[in-house]
């Protein structure tokens, strides 16, 4: 086999991927992830690998493959990423969100950042590798799933619930939104690494009360009952909750022994980071949908509203209680989705690896912990016991808002910072 270049790769690989249309607007009637699985387990298989193709239902594909380490004894390590991307409107977009565009130094369109690029590093990589015959030093297995977008049912959740098996032996794992680049002055960068993540609750509220004539007297309306419980919800003040992982963050990144009582102040200093770091600090509860009534003069016998709740490692409990509290006696929750929040210690083998890969190409970086205000496929596969960073590698300009591409408009990722990408995971898996 001819040894294959990834940085020379990688660029073709995301663009392809990204003009692979897998929107997922969380409702099973899109396109589906099945093109896309397709493309990425043909660029396996021509690299040696068997990839399987595993179907949770029509055109919701996901891609396992295994690669065998120079030790297989040791636990294997899981390299994840989803293949489903977000809905957009296209007119919004300076460049066609599914054209693939390389303008500006960047790769521009839906997926660039979240999270076909990492995709395409991967495989970039992973083919790389296997063309020198060059092996891991333990099991690596690969991972490309659906429906990360909607919460993973057809994808990482169905894994672990239907074929466990694919994932035998993994007890480490690294997956997106983490290890990329905050310029803290021109010379110095931090990386920073997901240790943590937010937990899920996705609430559907109702209250009930009497229906009746708009133009009579009804103090059983459930359209102000609701009103009041979501405003409360919606305008309560959450304490400052310190984790671990934000505590560490500060420490490590600027060398401050955080206090509740300075949070706010010491995060309004982080300039970009603050909207990122700013969401780590409390529980949030935000409502996002209202639904009541048919015509203007009749007064709806219920009424209901979502609301998007993330909670902290550790309150999860504290949480539910203050929801509820807020709530009051008359408005019933009940869950859209639900998923746990989750934290590692920011130490070991792992940690070291992924430092050193970084600093081996920037040298002087940092790498250092911080908590995902969102969620990941990690929280299907932590069911299994298995351990994991976001750690997707890219070195960003300093002027790029790379927090607001997730999303959103003009999605882009650099082409210097694939190639980095690329350089970094290679000596990262020399290294785990």
């Amino acid at each position: 086999m001819t040894p294959l270049n990834g940085e020379d790769e990688v660029v073709g690989l995301c663009r392809d991927l990204i003009r692979i249309d897998s929107t997922n607007a969380g409702d099973n009637a899109g396109p589906g992830e099945r093109q896309a699985a397709e493309y990425v387990a043909e660029k396996l298989a021509e690299v040696g690998l068997e990839p399987r193709i595993l179907e949770s239902d029509t055109g919701r594909a996901n891609v396992i493959a295994r690669i065998e380490g120079a030790d297989s004894g040791r636990g294997a390590l899981l390299l994840h990423g989803h293949l489903d991307v977000v809905p957009f409107n296209a007119a919004d977009w300076t460049h066609h969100p599914m054209s693939g565009e390389i303008a500006d130094g960047c790769v521009w369109g839906r997926g660039a950042v979240d999270m076909k690029d990492m995709d395409a590093m991967i495989l970039a990589v992973v083919r790389q590798r296997l063309s020198q015959n060059r092996k891991p030093p333990r099991d690596v297995v690969l991972a490309f799933t659906a429906d990360e977008e909607a919460g993973g049912n057809y994808g990482a959740q169905w894994l672990v619930d239907h074929h466990p098996d694919v994932l035998e032996g993994c007890t480490e794992a690294i997956g997106e939104v983490g290890g990329f680049s905050v310029s803290i002055s021109d010379s110095r960068r931090l990386y920073l690494i997901e240790a943590a993540e937010k937990g899920i609750a996705w609430m559907k509220l109702t209250a009930t009360g009497r229906a009746g004539h708009g133009s009579m007297l009804n103090d059983e309306n459930a359209v102000t009952e609701l009103a009041e419980a979501i405003g409360r919800l919606g305008r309560y003040q959450w304490p400052v909750r310190l984790t671990p992982t934000v505590q560490s963050f500060f420490r490590e990144a600027f060398d401050i022994e955080l206090k509740a009582e300075d949070a706010e102040e010491a995060v309004a200093k982080l300039g970009p980071l603050a909207r990122m770091v700013g969401a780590t600090l409390r529980n949030t509860a935000n409502p996002t949908m209202l639904d009541a009534g048919y015509k203007a003069n009749v007064i709806p016998q219920s009424a209901s509203a979502h609301v998007d709740g993330r909670f902290l490692p550790g309150y999860e409990d504290e949480f539910f209680g203050t929801v509820d509290e807020l709530l009051g006696p008359n408005v019933t929750r009940e869950f859209v989705y639900h998923d746990v929040a989750l934290e590692t210690a920011f130490e070991g083998s792992l940690v070291k690896a992924m430092s050193d890969a970084l600093q081996e190409e920037d040298p002087g970086s940092k790498a250092v912990p911080y908590t995902l205000s969102g969620g990941t496929d990690l929280k299907a596969f932590s069911r299994l016991g298995i351990r994991g960073f976001g750690f997707a590698p890219l070195r960003l300009p300093a002027d790029l808002d790379f927090s607001g591409m997730f999303h959103g408009v003009d999605e882009r990722v650099p082409v210097d910072s694939l190639k980095f990408g690329v350089r970094v995971l290679d000596r990262f898996l020399d290294y785990c």
